[in-house]
């Protein structure tokens, strides 16, 4: 503690080894897709820091081996000990698939190993789970590139042993001589293990938890064929998706909690939202995707990524926001540095490996998911196969993708088609392919031999949407939000002269769309023409018994996610509607 960082004192925090997890996850991706020497030697002397502080029998952890020595293994409900070895696995996989370089691998599998030695169902083993999800994950990515079932054997069994009687947060408590009913947050719905996985149904507590713990249990899922799993995560997605979800993706209105309350809950201006909680939406949806396409988990993917979590990350990279408002009076202002730093490295990471989300890969199909230039390389049926997006998304619906495979090779490509989408085409070499005959789950099957110089070329129309809320959000009654194609809107001060609460956009009014070259890095804004309430004439007073006037105001919209990357002002996404 007291250590100094721009000014401010910093207090040493339990989980800091997880953000040197995905810290080094960040740079791990970004090594992949650029050597930078200077970089690599940094993260390099990082792990060696890690070599020298682990212990002989494996054992890891910053916090218990320099604050609060001999008591590692004794509070996994409040601490983070199997949340810092998830991120660190994590990092150590990423760094290994970048550089070849496997000290911290072998680190964390010595690590890993003494975790399997002290948990499971074996005799004499503790019966416990983290407290904070995250590990679970991290083992399943642990084995596939390891090759030890093992580590997911061990990933499964924290997952089939969450929530299970006699409830091992309640021993561990009074094993260190607390009452066990003396938690903070009064029910382990907080950590998600109030019921065993199989039986729960409704998304509660701490979001970020939640999100892990879901994506978790997908990858189990997919990997051991577990359908009562596959049950249950569609249940939650379900109750997630259709009670729980801001418009933006965003998940967890409740700052005392950071995550849920109760279904339709969805204040604006007080929203939690975190960005992390956001960022673990979109690792839940990729993972239900590695069952198959399905364009229900691929378009909230897309919603997550291009609007709630990308939201969390200032256009020029420095500043973040912890929480991701859907209203501001103009205080809520990004961050340089928060006492709890997840969402920097959480952000960081998934921007450097953008392009995993993109494509999914089995024996004899390839899916892609998302749009945009870019350039990929598979393996299919032993052949290399390269595909070329080009693409302005998600500014322009155009998308062209030529095949490249080593020799002709005959595979599935699914494309998908987003539902927010109200007209598409595809054609395939030039000639147009019926959507309706090859579309299944919101994607479009094209198989065929394929060869060298294949064109695809998929149509998105984006067009302006109006968007309106369950009548059972209180808060956006009589409201509306705009979207255009996948990205959803907002109003800012700076365009709008503020008061933005007094502007009611008619529905008869014109929406049009406007491409921005020169502003907030290039975006498409929408503009119509709307109403807005004045204050002339009212002559002071409270309330009065004639109408306020109304004049005529053109309003300008921008992208939620690049809000706050001008002057501090008021910003809103769901405007009056007229």
């Amino acid at each position: 503690t007291g250590n100094e960082f721009t000014g401010s004192t910093v207090t040493t925090q339990m989980f800091w080894d997880s953000d040197w997890g995905k810290t080094i996850e960040t740079a791990a991706y970004s090594l992949y897709r650029r050597r930078n020497d200077a970089l690599e030697a940094k993260i390099d002397a990082v792990i060696d820091m890690y070599g020298k502080l682990q212990q002989p029998d494996g054992y890891l952890s910053s916090w218990y081996q320099r604050i609060q020595p001999g008591l590692r293994w004794t509070n996994l409900r409040d601490c983070h000990e199997l949340y810092c070895a998830g991120h660190l696995i994590e990092g150590a996989v990423a760094y290994y698939q970048a550089t070849g370089k496997r000290k911290l691998l072998d680190i964390m599998c010595r690590y890993v190993d003494h975790i399997a030695d002290t948990f499971g169902p074996e005799p004499g083993k503790k019966k416990g789970y983290c407290g904070h999800e995250e590990i679970e994950l991290a083992l399943v990515k642990l084995s596939r590139v390891t090759g030890q079932q093992k580590y997911m054997a061990l990933a499964k069994y924290f997952i089939d042993q969450r929530g299970q009687q006699p409830h091992y947060f309640d021993e561990e408590a009074r094993a260190r001589g607390a009452d066990p009913k003396a938690y903070h947050f009064k029910t382990y719905e907080y950590n998600q293990s109030h019921r065993p996985v199989r039986e729960q149904d409704k998304v509660v507590g701490h979001a970020v938890r939640a999100m892990y713990l879901f994506s978790g249990m997908a990858d189990i899922a997919t990997e051991y064929g577990d359908d009562t799993l596959r049950v249950a995560l569609d249940r939650l997605w379900d109750d997630l998706t259709t009670k729980n979800l801001y418009i933006t993706g965003g998940i967890g209105p409740s700052a005392h909690n950071e995550g849920f309350t109760a279904d339709y809950d969805l204040p604006n201006e007080t929203a939690y939202a975190e960005t992390c909680a956001s960022v673990g939406l979109v690792f839940w949806a990729s993972r239900m995707l590695g069952m198959g396409p399905n364009a229900r988990y691929a378009d909230m993917m897309e919603r997550a990524l291009y609007n709630g979590s990308i939201s969390g990350l200032s256009l020029d990279g420095s500043l973040f926001f912890y929480e991701n408002p859907l209203e501001s009076r103009g205080n809520h202002n990004r961050w340089k540095w928060h006492r709890c730093p997840c969402c920097p490295p959480n952000i960081g990471r998934m921007v450097a490996s953008i392009g995993s989300y993109f494509y999914g890969l089995s024996d004899d199909a390839l899916a892609v998911h998302l749009y945009g230039d870019s350039t990929a390389r598979f393996e299919i049926k032993g052949r290399q196969v390269e595909l070329v997006q080009t693409s302005n998304y998600p500014w322009d619906g155009a998308v062209s993708i030529r095949v490249e495979p080593q020799a002709p090779v005959e595979f599935t490509l699914h494309l998908r088609v987003p539902s927010w989408c109200r007209k598409a085409a595809l054609k395939v070499n030039g000639a147009a392919v019926d959507l309706g005959s090859v579309t299944n789950d919101g994607y479009a099957a094209i198989q065929r031999e394929w060869q060298r110089g294949d064109r695809v070329e998929l149509e998105l129309d984006m067009s302006i949407a109006r968007l309106f809320a369950n009548p059972e959000v209180r808060q956006d009654i009589g409201r509306v939000a705009l979207a255009r194609g996948p990205l959803i809107y907002c109003v800012e001060a700076t365009d709008n002269a503020g008061q933005l609460h007094r502007i009611t956009l008619p529905r008869s009014a014109g929406i049009e769309a406007h491409a921005e070259p020169n502003l907030l890095g290039g975006v498409v804004t929408l503009s119509a023409v709307g109403t807005k309430e004045t204050a002339e004439k009212w002559d002071g007073g409270l309330y009065r018994t004639d109408p306020p006037a109304v004049e005529e105001t053109r309003l300008t919209a921008v992208p939620y996610f690049a809000w706050d990357n001008r002057e501090p002002g008021e910003m809103l996404v769901w405007l009056r509607d007229g």
